[in-house]
Formats: C-alpha cells, structure tokens, sequence
C-alpha cells in the first residue's frame, strides 16, 4: 500500500478511504497487502485531482464513477449508432 500512495502522490489513508467510499476495492495478497492494479492507480490519481481541487472525497469518488459511467454509455450508443454491414441484396424473383 506505501508503494501505491506513493506512485499516486497520496497517502495509505487516502487510498483506504477510496476504498471506504467503494471507488477501488484492491485484490488482497496471501500475506493480506492490498494489491491494486494500474486501473485503480489511475482511479485513485483521478480522485486526488479532484480533492486537490477542493473536492470533498465522498463527492470525487462519486464523479469519477459518474464519469466512468458516461465515458461507458457514449461509447455504447456510439456502437449502436454505427451502421449495420450491408444487408444482403435481396434476390429480385
């Protein structure tokens, strides 16, 4: 976890708190250590900026999960919105 806060530019309690707040919930090794992964680092970056900014933790880890949310829709209606190959000619009997 020192590692992780340190990669992320916060502290350990920073990152239990995300955890807290349900924004990251990190593997757990066999010795008990939390292991995140570099999706969740980024995560956590993203809820730092934002606390930085004066953001409340409760209040960033709520837009990170609302961005994320929107990020994942647009780019599903962007899908649905993409034209279907074209459809086999009809045969003209």
């Amino acid at each position: 976890m020192g590692r992780a806060a340190e990669m992320t530019g916060t502290t350990p309690g920073f990152l239990r708190a995300l955890g807290e707040h349900h924004l990251i919930t990190p593997l757990r090794s066999d010795g008990g250590h939390r292991r995140y992964s570099r999706y969740q680092l980024r995560i956590a970056m993203r809820a730092r900026d934002l606390v930085d900014r004066g953001t409340a933790i409760d209040a960033a880890c709520r837009i990170v999960i609302l961005e994320d949310q929107l990020e994942e829709a647009l780019r599903i209606n962007e899908q649905l919105r993409r034209p279907t190959r074209d459809p086999a000619p009809t045969a003209d009997t």
